[in-house]
């Protein structure tokens, strides 16, 4: 028999969330300017159907709405290289970490932005992946036994997700500077559209996120 991870709707309300993206930043109005696109960003709603979507699989795999955790002070872990991160969406289940995820955006600015959005990923799943090999996220448990059965061996799920324009500058050719050893060839002449699949594609074949 087989089992169905993701419920039915799933592929629809993906699309909605991308709809939503757009009606959001579309209607945001920016609380301070700090140039650029981030001005549309900061209302903090854009990526909301992004971290319903994630309640939704939760509750089909028949965990608790309380397991879901989307409220700022909620969604914070301790680090390894620094003491927090702050993520979207956090599930914990009977104290046990079972899943952070993080949702970014890219409208325009790729040129700037781009080195800072893969950094930020690198760097956040690396220092989540030292805590948690340092016993980070069952270390406040004052019952040894129960520390033990929190510390299951099964590692949390860990999901990044990019939603990027589709727009000319997105999809053209970008060079590559080699003053010293030559880039992995596959970036040379690839777009930012295409670098950030060959980011998506690595950090999940080095198993730094499941997806």
């Amino acid at each position: 028999m087989s089992v169905q991870l993701l419920p039915a709707d799933y592929d629809l309300r993906f699309q909605e969330a991308v709809r939503n993206f757009w009606t959001s930043r579309s209607a945001g109005v920016p609380v301070k300017s700090q140039g650029g696109s981030r001005d549309a960003v900061i209302t903090g709603k854009n990526m909301d159907g992004f971290c319903e979507l994630v309640g939704r699989v939760a509750a089909h795999c028949g965990l608790p709405p309380e397991a879901v955790q989307t409220r700022r002070k909620s969604v914070v872990l301790p680090g390894y290289f620094r003491a927090t991160k702050t993520w979207d969406v956090l599930v914990i289940h009977q104290r046990r970490l079972i899943a952070a995820f993080e949702f970014k955006s890219q409208v325009g600015s790729l040129g700037n932005n781009f080195n800072n959005r893969s950094e930020e990923a690198i760097g956040s799943a690396a220092d989540l992946w030292v805590a948690h090999r340092h016993g980070a996220y069952t270390q406040t448990l004052a019952d040894p036994a129960l520390r033990e059965l929190v510390a299951d061996p099964r590692p949390p799920f860990l999901g990044w997700l990019m939603l990027l324009e589709d727009s000319a500058e997105a999809r053209s050719p970008v060079g590559v500077e080699e003053p010293n050893y030559p880039a992995f060839p596959e970036f040379r002449g690839a777009s930012y559209a295409r670098r950030y699949q060959l980011l998506c594609e690595r950090l999940m074949k080095e198993q730094l996120y499941g997806c």
